[in-house]
């Protein structure tokens, strides 16, 4: 499988991933800064949550990470928090923002 595809099946699987108390993709949500696919088929990804103290804080991570191991051929993963850029609602997909009714 090469980088491209790898990467969009990465992405899928991301957009599986919900936030528990926003009835949205964590992708669509703008939670999803990289997808970084490195040699040997190894992922990394840097994302954030809505807040520093968001509940889901220590699950979400973990849950993006068992996601992506779902995929055949991937070797390893890493999953990073930053919260730098602080998430802000401008951060969200079209989809995000009707869904939610900010549009």
């Amino acid at each position: 499988m090469d980088t491209e595809a790898l990467r969009e099946k990465v992405i899928e699987k991301i957009r599986e991933v919900h936030d528990p108390e926003i009835p949205v993709n964590i992708w669509d949500l703008g939670l999803i800064y990289e997808v970084n696919i490195l040699p040997i088929h190894n992922v990394q990804v840097v994302m954030t949550l809505t807040a520093p103290s968001c509940p889901a804080a220590q699950t979400l991570p973990h849950e993006v990470d068992q996601k992506i191991r779902e995929i055949e051929g991937v070797n390893d993963v890493h999953v990073e928090v930053t919260w730098t850029p602080a998430w802000t609602k401008d951060m969200m997909s079209e989809v995000a923002k009707l869904e939610l009714g900010f549009l």
